[in-house]
């Protein structure tokens, strides 16, 4: 549809092969992108735009080849939503996904709520307060004008019509989103456990309250969804895999530096 005309779209991995050949899970996250960022690189292409097995998912590479992360996409999107399309509503999130979210809220005076994981409750906190969009942490985001459940190629749409309208590349998009809402970086390690070793590292989780982390104070602490640890630069959360045999660590602060330390001490915390 969108080929044609000013516009050339170049197609990969188009034919059906449910085996997903070189990937141990067809997720559009920065391990699996690395042809579509050559791709991109070297057709001098402005974008490119991945889906998952069943296109419920958006991964996005910048025009210099660049993952776009998870956490970048929502929030741009969101701030499309807000500055291009002038809309206001209520915004969802779940208790991974960033607080970007947050500081768009502030700034343009909507509201914005948290959910678990998962758009088992998302897409009912969205019917509920009709919010204009929700998004979580694994790439799936939905929209009021569409459908309360994740849609990838409605998002890569969406994505695409801020490109149009900006009339600005994905990398300076980035650059005009943090400075509406600062930077913030995003990591996450999932540590492969026995069902004993997950039980063990809850166990011990339940019982620890450490007054800082990585060096940073601890704000806060709560158990919605795993054991979140609010740091004065960012948040910790340890949680199980709901669908694998996983313990996920994930971070967001807005000190480049503190990433990997901060991850570091999840570990430490779980005992993994």
């Amino acid at each position: 549809l969108l080929d044609g005309g000013s516009t050339h779209v170049l197609g990969l991995r188009q034919e059906r092969n449910p085996a997903f050949p070189g990937m141990t899970a067809p997720e559009p996250i920065t391990r699996n992108l690395g042809a579509l960022a050559d791709a991109v690189t070297i057709g001098g292409a402005d974008v490119g735009l991945a889906t998952d097995g069943d296109a419920d998912r958006l991964g996005v590479i910048d025009e210099n080849g660049v993952f776009v992360d998870q956490h970048q996409t929502f929030a741009l999107l969101c701030y499309y939503l807000l500055e291009y399309k002038q809309e206001r509503g209520p915004i969802v999130r779940s208790v991974t996904s960033t607080r970007m979210i947050d500081r768009l809220g502030a700034v343009y005076g909507v509201p914005v709520y948290e959910t678990p994981v998962g758009f088992k409750y998302l897409g009912p906190k969205m019917l509920e307060t009709k919010a204009m969009a929700a998004g979580e942490e694994s790439g799936g985001y939905a929209f009021s004008n569409h459908l309360p459940e994740r849609d990838g190629c409605f998002a890569g749409l969406l994505l695409l019509d801020l490109l149009a309208r900006s009339n600005k590349s994905l990398s300076e998009l980035v650059k005009e989103l943090y400075s509406k809402v600062g930077e913030h970086f995003y990591d996450r390690i999932d540590v492969h456990l026995t069902p004993e070793q997950r039980d063990a590292a809850l166990e011990r989780l339940a019982t620890v309250a450490p007054r800082t982390v990585a060096g940073r104070s601890v704000t806060g602490q709560d158990t919605k969804d795993g054991f979140r640890f609010e740091l004065d630069k960012g948040w910790l959360l340890i949680r199980p895999s709901g669908t694998e045999p996983l313990l996920r660590i994930y971070t967001e602060v807005t000190d480049f530096d503190l990433v990997q330390p901060v991850l570091n001490a999840g570990r430490e915390l779980a005992g993994v």
